[in-house]
């Protein structure tokens, strides 16, 4: 069975928000709600200032902390590691909002579900790709399997020596080329 990631190339994007208004649409968010956030890193001394974009997101981690601490297992980690939420499940109570280290989950407004990227998971598959990767102007995210040696994932990994955002802390399964 594939093992799912992504991989988001800091040194491509170029912070236009395409990723995250595909996401919105394709998982019916209102404009204040977002699976995606943006951070601005500067780096350098004048005049040789650099402005690194970092989007973030759920990093579906193997040893998911927030599906760790929901009572009612409504977040859980598939086969295929995409960590995923049964809204018919959850009861709001927001515990995987404050195990998780990213700060990753929303409520989503409609519903009051504890929601947050879900690889645009659909009839036990994720998206092929997920919006947010088919969108993406600058080829900035690419997404696979990580098992799979030959798989595009794979190879830029190794390509780019990609590493999770903080350190592996909880088996990530975005990488970053920062």
């Amino acid at each position: 069975m594939a093992r799912y990631g992504m991989l988001i190339n800091t040194k491509k994007c170029v912070g236009c928000f395409a990723c995250r208004l595909a996401c919105q649409a394709k998982n019916h968010l209102e404009p204040t709600e977002a699976f995606i956030k943006f951070h601005e890193i500067e780096t350098g001394e004048f005049p040789n200032v650099y402005n690194e974009i970092v989007p973030t997101q759920c990093q579906h981690c193997e040893d998911a902390p927030c599906a760790a601490v929901c009572p009612t297992h409504a977040t859980y980690v598939t086969d295929s590691g995409v960590v995923l939420v049964d809204p018919e499940k959850c009861i709001g109570c927001k515990y995987c909002m404050a195990a998780c280290p990213y700060q990753a989950r929303i409520v989503q407004e409609s519903t009051g579900v504890v929601e947050k990227c879900r690889f645009c998971w659909e009839n036990g598959e994720p998206g092929n790709p997920p919006a947010c990767v088919g969108t993406c102007i600058s080829g900035a995210r690419v997404f696979g399997d990580l098992d799979d040696p030959e798989s595009d994932i794979s190879q830029a990994i190794a390509q780019y020596h990609a590493q999770p955002l903080a350190s592996n802390l909880t088996a990530s399964k975005i990488y970053y080329v920062r």
